[in-house]
């Protein structure tokens, strides 16, 4: 809906969801940074009311004296991306750091067999991928709350928050959910594959044979990867 009151507020410097309901929880967070000599500046209060429905109130401020160009995977992306033999590709291809929070790092590598986890592990080895812990606690577990997260969507969005990663990598329907509502910038492994295609990362034979290994492994809709097929076939 363009003119709904999430898409007016995300147009503007600040997010504001309201809702109403039986009872109302209020708690600020402050949002540190890991290098404690660069200045926040941030912070969010996050609100949930509970009735027959979940309702949100969260402000967050977007503007900070300082702004990290980092990308934040959570696992069902990072995930399927390796699944789909992507992930090299794309860490070749930009220029900024990759990070993760250690508990998608441990949703990532638990299992050692996993050709994927094997992948993912040898570029965290290789330095390719930074793994950070997060401190913030409190913001965590206001977001697995809020938005019905589990541990490591609710880390990979906190530390996008934290560090005010310029992209979040997330295919988990709660987590987008929430990526949406607090205005985050977010991307999915479909669209890091329709990304890789239009840079002429692929040839179109491969884009194609990618895409149906994302829709074997990942839960997307029919008409997400007839789109996504599309897409693909029209770069030339």
């Amino acid at each position: 809906m363009p003119n709904s009151p999430i898409q007016r507020a995300l147009e503007n410097d600040f997010v504001v969801v309201t809702g109403t309901g039986a009872a109302r929880r209020l708690l600020t967070v402050e949002l540190h940074s890991e290098d404690k000599e660069k200045p926040v500046g941030q912070v969010c209060q996050l609100g949930a009311s509970w009735g027959s429905s979940i309702y949100i109130s969260f402000l967050l401020e977007l503007r900070s004296s300082y702004f990290v160009i980092m990308i934040v995977f959570d696992a069902s992306t990072l995930i399927l991306i390796a699944k789909a033999d992507l992930l090299d590709l794309f860490l070749t291809s930009i220029n900024v750091p990759v990070a993760i929070p250690r508990e998608v790092e441990k949703e990532c590598c638990s299992s050692k067999k996993a050709l994927d986890a094997i992948i993912i592990q040898k570029a965290l080895d290789e330095s390719r991928i930074e793994v950070f812990t997060l401190r913030n606690r409190r913001l965590v577990a206001k977001l697995r709350t809020d938005f019905s997260l589990g541990r490591g969507e609710a880390e990979a969005i906190a530390l996008g928050l934290d560090e005010n990663a310029q992209i979040v990598g997330i295919d988990d329907k709660n987590g987008i959910d929430a990526c949406k509502v607090l205005g985050i910038a977010f991307t999915t492994a479909v669209g890091t594959l329709i990304r890789s295609r239009e840079k002429g990362l692929l040839e179109k034979p491969d884009a194609i044979a990618k895409l149906a290994l994302l829709a074997k492994y990942g839960r997307y809709k029919h008409s997400i990867i007839e789109d996504a097929r599309l897409k693909l076939e029209a770069k030339p």
